[in-house]
């Protein structure tokens, strides 16, 4: 036997490797959180059942099913890639888990490769899962899949950024809060089960320039309305994917 057989070769694996066991824990810790799944499943779908069910907000014309589900899935996406990441990451933050990453060979990028790949794992079974209450409650969509798969991977790309972004820069317990009361706001107000035509003018066109406002309507327009990929909606996505990811990549605190 040749000498320096048994020698170990220490080093990093290649970070795609990094990714993939990374996303594969990051997707069973997030599926396997009770109250995670409440905020990004059981959520939505009773709010899409009870305003489909119940005439309680004017949706314009047509069936209010139409209206709610494209919105439902942009809020379906806000709390997966946002609120539920925000809190999850903040929260692996406090307890030492990210310090502990931080200390092997993972880098920062490749941990919000991971996370952003694990919410849109989540994400496929969320829309999976809304488009059969939909249906089953008299959906009719349009347009193209493309386009919805375009408009939904730039969502997430955008919520994301701006959860990882608001987990490595604050508090644990400041991130739960703030995810909690922006998911809030802007389920009110933005566009998804009231339409943004519903406020004053000036209000509105602040609201419009919201990622959940550009998705919820972005997603309308194709799926109600059977429009080509929303160019507008998309820039505004995209405008907020890179300044998100950007900010997270730069700011972001292990510990």
């Amino acid at each position: 036997m040749s000498a320096g057989t048994f020698t170990p070769r220490p080093g990093a694996a290649p970070v795609s490797r990094m990714i993939w066991a990374q996303t594969a824990l990051e997707t069973r810790m997030l599926l396997r959180n009770g109250e995670q799944l409440l905020l990004t499943v059981i959520i939505p779908a009773l709010l899409l059942t009870l305003f489909s069910a119940v005439d309680i907000v004017d949706t314009g014309e047509g069936e209010a099913v139409d209206f709610l589900a494209p919105g439902v899935l942009a809020l379906a996406v806000m709390s997966t890639a946002f609120t539920g990441q925000a809190i999850a990451t903040g929260f692996d933050r406090r307890y030492g888990v990210l310090k502990r990453l931080g200390a092997s060979p993972l880098p920062r990028r490749a941990l919000m490769a991971a996370k952003t790949l694990s919410v849109l794992v989540t994400e496929v079974l969320q829309v999976a899962l809304l488009t059969v209450i939909a249906l089953a409650l008299g959906w009719s969509p349009h347009g193209n899949p493309l386009s919805v798969a375009a408009l939904l991977l730039l969502g997430t790309a955008a919520f994301s950024g701006l959860g990882l972004l608001m987990a490595g820069t604050l508090k644990a317990e400041v991130t739960l809060a703030a995810a909690n009361l922006v998911f809030l706001l802007l389920l009110v107000g933005g566009g998804v089960i009231v339409p943004l035509e519903k406020f004053p003018e000036a209000v509105r066109s602040v609201l419009g320039l919201l990622p959940i406002s550009a998705l919820s309507d972005g997603l309308r327009e194709v799926l109600r309305n059977g429009a080509a990929l929303p160019w507008g909606d998309a820039a505004v996505l995209g405008g907020w994917a890179v300044l998100g990811l950007g900010a997270a990549a730069k700011w972001f605190r292990w510990e």
